[in-house]
């Protein structure tokens, strides 16, 4: 996903879970809270690779998902 979003000249901020603590507990409030990852849940899935939009406005879990935003 990191490679795609350079690619299309997509300005994120990439963090990784297993760089700190802070960073898992971060995704994690996010995973175990929102609706967007219940069927994740509901299938012992970890939710990753994701993309949150906006601080928690949207996430994505598909590429073809955020292929679909850009070409809007």
């Amino acid at each position: 996903m990191k490679e795609f979003l350079s690619q299309n000249n997509v300005k994120f901020v990439y963090l990784d879970i297993t760089d700190s603590m802070l960073n898992l507990k971060k995704f994690l409030k996010y995973r175990d809270a929102r609706s967007e990852f219940e069927e994740i849940r509901q299938s012992n899935r970890v939710g990753l690779p994701c993309v949150m939009i906006n601080k928690g406005e949207e996430f994505l879990f598909e590429q073809s998902q955020f292929e679909d935003l850009i070409n809007k």
